[in-house]
């Protein structure tokens, strides 16, 4: 493999850096390194650390691997035989996605935000999840050993929304600094900030990018009551959707097929958006106060799509006991997890709308974000207490 040029200087600074860092033991390598590579000793701490985390990452992915190899070999061995493995059967010991629900005692409990957390966002490929808090900090997490990895800073207020694009190569974050930045999680990159987004004149509390694998499109929702669209390369607003709520826009949701939007907010409706002329196809307005949360569940039609919403709605008031703060469909489609500030993660089924599984005292105080993982039996939520808890499902 060949190193770009800035590849290349990167890996010579953080070089470096290390040999630095080591002290007088390499004080003469470094200095003899130093000469013959035509660089300085950096001083923004942007390199700090860089090799032993690439280093650990190589082992986290090389462990990885292996578990893949030996599931793939499993098949092999299996269709030698004769037999036929499932995917469930290989990934989930024999049982569906359906069986996987959260269980007490969380796995971990994290802590190192200094503030309430805010959000959570389990990445779509790497074994790492970001959460975001009002200490205005994303921090990132390795989810199979519990570590910390990384801060990274940038907003200057809390940090409302986080969310990755369908590849992971990049992160969105959305602040009260009213503010979108976008950050850079490709499998070479340095977690560093590649644009700022300006344009909301409130807070940004809600974003989404396109579903699609080759859109250029991201979406934000703000307490100045509009949505914007947004091109990702350009960092340009394409189109500002200001004739639907009549308040604080709280939360949005695109589909599947990329063709509709969700919103919600403090004017307790829910608008169903056409984006291809970005018009409001369908209003629903039963709720009795804020809406916090809206989501699409896994289904291809606008009337589907409604549905679930009205048993959102159902579910969320006849469950909890305090205000719901958030909803995701389990990756199944048969459950719809919600937590709320009664402290509980609460799953129903969305046929019947019965409460199947509670997780009492989930947090030590109000809950406030959730994300499920996409392949993997494994839920994170985030709390006033300052901290996130990993659960394993089964």
């Amino acid at each position: 493999m060949v190193l770009t040029e800035k590849q290349r200087q990167d890996l010579h600074q953080s070089m470096l850096d290390y040999l630095v860092a080591m002290g007088e033991r390499f004080a003469d390598t470094a200095a003899a390194f130093e000469r013959e590579a035509g660089i300085t000793q950096s001083h923004d701490g942007k390199h700090a650390d860089m090799l032993e985390k690439k280093w650990t990452s190589v082992l986290r992915l090389q462990k990885k691997v292996m578990e893949l190899e030996s599931k793939i070999k499993q098949l092999e061995e299996s269709n030698k035989l004769g037999g036929i493995v499932s995917r469930r059967d290989v990934l989930g010991g024999g049982r569906s996605r359906a069986e996987f629900l959260p269980r007490a005692p969380c796995k971990y409990s994290l802590s190192g935000h200094r503030n309430p957390i805010t959000c959570v966002a389990f990445h779509p490929v790497f074994s790492v999840f970001v959460s975001g808090s009002e200490d205005a900090t994303i921090k990132v997490w390795d989810f199979e050993t519990g570590e910390y990895e990384r801060t990274l800073k940038g907003h200057t207020n809390q940090v409302q929304k986080v969310a990755f694009n369908a590849s992971g190569t990049m992160l969105a974050s959305t602040s009260a600094d009213l503010t979108i930045k976008l950050w850079d999680f490709s499998s070479d990159g340095d977690y560093e900030c590649l644009k700022t987004l300006r344009g909301h004149d409130h807070n940004v509390c809600g974003l989404v990018f396109s579903p699609l694998a080759d859109s250029d499109r991201l979406y934000s929702c703000s307490r100045d009551h509009t949505i914007k669209v947004w091109e990702i390369s350009t960092g340009y607003c394409l189109h500002t959707m200001n004739n639907g709520h009549a308040d604080w826009v709280r939360d949005i949701n695109v589909s599947d097929d990329g063709l509709y939007l969700a919103s919600c907010g403090n004017d307790r409706s829910i608008l169903f958006w056409d984006l291809q002329h970005h018009r409001v196809l369908q209003s629903l307005r039963e709720h009795d106060h804020v809406v916090e949360s809206v989501v699409f569940a896994k289904s291809g039609t606008q009337e589907q799509a409604i549905e679930k919403f009205h048993t959102q709605k159902l579910v969320a008031t006849n469950s909890h006991e305090n205000w719901v703060r958030c909803v995701r469909f389990h990756p199944c489609g048969r459950y719809a997890v919600s937590v709320a500030e009664d402290r509980t993660i609460r799953v129903h089924d969305i046929e019947t709308g019965r409460c199947v599984r509670t997780v009492d005292q989930a947090h030590e105080h109000f809950l406030t974000s959730l994300d499920i993982h996409a392949t993997l039996p494994l839920m994170i939520t985030g709390s006033i207490d300052k901290h996130i808890n990993v659960w394993e499902c089964a």
